[in-house]
């Protein structure tokens, strides 16, 4: 009995010593995402709205799930540090590493699943016509995105996907992805599927993204 008591004393320091430092993560964690919310409050509220939900043709929503879901943490950083130079996101770049950082913690708090990022970008990229591609912008994305990509500088509810600001940190996974499945509760359907709203192919999509990235030459 004595022997048994020898080894559960350890076995049972060492559980409480995970737990403790579990609870210290989870402490840090919290701080971090308040820390955040004071930031986005103070710096990105203005224009993305409280809560982070956007506002159509102004600012992008930053909790959509869909959007989160495929979002790397380096991709949300660079973008609130660089901006998107054409359109109203300025640089934050005098925020700083930590700040940025807690930002972006913010941000991941409403996230509701695991994070495909790392899947998403390890896609191939996008080989295809850009003639073919353009036709298909054309009519089905100029519509909200602008005919060029501007986005809400050309009038557009949509984001500016043809801008370098944007085109330039993303991977094609991410726009092949966003293309295919849509964003939720935004005006950006997917377009994919049965229930898609053209039901467009692989092929058909990878020929938007080269044209897309022809807009960035």
């Amino acid at each position: 009995m004595l022997r048994h008591n020898k080894v559960a004393v350890p076995l049972l320091g060492g559980l409480l010593t995970l737990l403790f430092s579990a609870s210290q993560v989870a402490v840090a964690d919290a701080a971090l995402v308040a820390k955040g919310e004071e930031l986005y409050n103070q710096n990105c509220s203005v224009c993305h709205q409280p809560d982070a939900i956007g506002k159509t043709g102004f600012a992008p929503s930053l909790a959509n799930p869909e959007f989160l879901s495929i979002a790397s943490d380096k991709f949300l950083m660079s973008t609130i540090r660089d901006g998107r130079v054409g359109t109203g996101m300025p640089p934050f770049s005098h925020l700083g590493r930590d700040s940025i950082k807690a930002i972006v913690a913010y941000l991941r708090s409403h996230e509701k699943g695991p994070n495909q990022a790392a899947k998403v970008d390890a896609q191939p990229e996008a080989h295809g016509d850009p003639r073919l591609g353009e036709q298909w912008y054309d009519y089905i994305c100029s519509t909200c995105h602008g005919m060029s990509g501007d986005g809400y500088a050309a009038g557009g509810t949509g984001t500016a996907i043809g801008k370098p600001g944007f085109l330039h940190k993303v991977s094609d996974g991410f726009i092949r992805t966003t293309i295919k499945k849509g964003r939720s509760n935004t005006r950006m359907r997917g377009f994919q599927g049965s229930d898609g709203l053209a039901n467009l192919s692989d092929q058909e999509i990878d020929d938007i993204i080269v044209y897309l990235r022809s807009l960035s030459k």
